[in-house]
């Protein structure tokens, strides 16, 4: 190793370095001069002005003259390097600030770009969210032109629907009509043969031997002959007697044929008037064949009509909905509405044209089936009303509410002409044939004269009535109470009573709807469980429970009157369809 070449490698890197510390002075030099150059040239020219001074100081004759002007200007001076000290700190301060603003610059300068690369994000979604609208609004007017079109067809289905059921009524009446009037001719024919069979053996002439008499115990056999002969007087006295009471006899037979004629021509009107339900024996229910959210919000009442194909629900969310009952299932009708608060209580008239609603707006309202704007509203009452019914009189309802009052109206003319008072609410009614029937909360079941509205009769109750319904042949009433109790009351006799009660059974509400079943061999009601009880009327005990198919209280139940359909609703908006099948 060359020690030589060693030191002139270290004396090189040596000069580099020196270099290098010079070359980072100069600029640093350079840097300063630039940035105090004006306060160089300020100072320098203090200097030079202060040379000038002691050149002038210096000068004997001037001597005091110059102590004066040493003096201010080193005064000056002092204010000068003051000024400069100022000057330095504000320029340290600017600077600071300056960087600070830098500093600020660039965040912002970021979130500038960030704020950009957002914008450019945001208006490619803003693009494909037009995109995807106008996708969207073309199958939307796709599928509404489709449902136009499925409207369309549905209006002509229906009115051909319409169509071909007038046809097959008006065929149907027709064929009713020949049906009645070859039945008549069959009556008259044969009221005709018996006329002229009595007229035949009321003119014969039988002749009896008086020297006839009953056969001794000694002549016990006869010949043939003799039985003949005998045979033919038997019958013969047997015809005789007949004829000998003909009159009376053939004025009963008459009577009796007159009141089938008069029954087999009875106008069409007066048959549907006051149709009478005949069911020989109610299905008790099993199983449910249907479970669907009828309403919107809960159900308060149930009904089916007189001919069993249709069925009616009313609701809290203010409307009444009607169900075709077909195969086993609910098939939604129609939707009245009209009412500007709850339903309580739905009734279809006798006819099965109308139907009749309480609500909780202070009124009733009547709707035509093929309308669904109420065709009459009843107002009168100052609170609201639970229950309304037709009477048994044409053009009469029956109206009770919690404003203690019974109200009869006539709805040719849309008013209350009748008026009942009472010390306690109405929570139902029902109407029988000459009388009004009405359940209170104290406890009490009111019978009204339904002509003049005033209470004949009060009747002791378990407890507070929740709802009243009345058996097929109107002779057994039911109510519903509050002591979780079910009481049977025989119209005919007032004392005799039956109470039916069951574990787990309980009154869900104050308008609590149980019901008779058509045949009147059943009891049901709904609990607060959920589940549907039905008793045994003959038995006095409880015949089957129908759990699991509703979540909260069951408020209504009903039996259609062909005994073959029975629903239940709740308040969570569902109605369950049951069947024994």
């Amino acid at each position: 190793m060359d020690p030589g070449g060693a030191s002139r490698r270290s004396s090189r890197s040596a000069e580099t370095w020196r270099g290098h510390i010079i070359q980072q002075l100069k600029h640093r030099d350079r840097i300063q001069s630039a940035m105090f150059q004006d306060l160089i040239r300020f100072y320098t020219g203090l200097l030079e002005k202060t040379s000038m001074t002691k050149r002038l100081l210096s000068r004997p004759p001037a001597e005091a003259c110059a102590r004066s002007s040493l003096q201010q200007l080193k005064k000056t001076t002092g204010e000068l390097a003051y000024k400069v000290l100022e000057l330095q700190q504000q320029i340290k301060i600017k600077e600071h600030v300056q960087q600070e603003l830098q500093t600020r610059l660039q965040k912002e300068g970021g979130r500038l770009a960030e704020s950009s690369e957002a914008k450019r994000a945001l208006r490619d979604e803003v693009e494909q969210v037009r995109q995807k609208n106008k996708t969207l609004k073309a199958a939307y007017d796709a599928l509404l032109q489709r449902q136009r079109e499925a409207e369309s067809k549905l209006r002509e289905e229906k009115e051909k629907e319409e169509r071909v059921l007038e046809d097959m009524m008006h065929q149907k009446k027709q064929a009713a009509a020949r049906m009645n009037h070859r039945n008549e001719r069959r009556s008259r024919a044969r009221q005709a043969t018996m006329e002229k069979q009595l007229q035949t053996a009321a003119r014969s002439k039988v002749i009896v031997k008086s020297s006839s008499s009953a056969p001794t115990s000694r002549s016990t056999s006869l010949k043939p002959e003799d039985q003949d002969k005998s045979g033919g007087r038997g019958a013969t006295r047997l015809f005789r007697s007949a004829s000998a009471s003909s009159p009376r006899f053939f004025s009963s037979i008459r009577e009796m044929f007159e009141k089938r004629r008069g029954h087999s021509v009875h106008s069409l009107e007066e048959d549907l008037l006051f149709p009478v339900g005949i069911c020989l024996s109610a299905r008790v229910p099993v199983r449910p064949l249907q479970v669907l959210e009828a309403h919107e919000q809960g159900i308060n009442a149930v009904r089916f009509s007189f001919g069993s194909d249709l069925l009616a629900t009313g609701g809290t969310d203010r409307v009444i909905k009607l169900w075709d009952v077909r195969a086993g299932s609910l098939t939604h009708r129609a939707t009245l509405d009209g009412s500007t608060e709850g339903i309580t209580c739905v009734e279809f008239d006798h006819m099965g044209r109308r139907i009749l609603a309480a609500s909780h707006n202070k009124s009733a309202l009547l709707w035509r089936l093929d309308d669904s704007a109420p065709k009459v509203t009843l107002t009168g009452h100052s609170r609201k009303v639970t229950a309304a019914r037709f009477t048994c009189v044409p053009h009469q309802v029956v109206t009770g509410s919690t404003d203690r009052t019974v109200r009869l109206w006539d709805l040719n003319i849309a008013a209350c002409v009748q008026q009942g008072e009472v010390a306690s609410f109405c929570s139902d009614l029902v109407c029988s044939d000459s009388s009004i029937i009405s359940g209170h909360f104290d406890c009490k079941i009111r019978v009204w004269d339904s002509r003049t509205v005033s209470c004949v009769q009060e009747l002791p109750s378990q407890g507070r009535v929740t709802s009243l319904d009345l058996s097929s042949d109107r002779r057994q009433l039911l109510s519903c109470c509050r002591d979780d109790c079910l009481q049977l009351l025989d119209l005919r006799w007032t004392n005799d009573r039956m109470c039916f009660r069951a574990d787990g059974f309980k009154c869900g509400g104050d308008s609590t709807k149980a019901v008779i079943s058509p045949d009147g061999c059943y009891l049901a009601a709904g609990s607060a469980d959920g589940a549907v009880y039905i008793w045994n009327v003959s038995t006095g005990g409880l015949e089957t429970r129908l759990p699991d198919r509703h979540s909260s209280s069951v408020t209504a139940v009903s039996w259609s009157l062909s005994g073959e359909h029975f629903v239940s609703v709740d308040r969570s908006r569902r109605a369950v369809l049951w069947s024994d099948i």
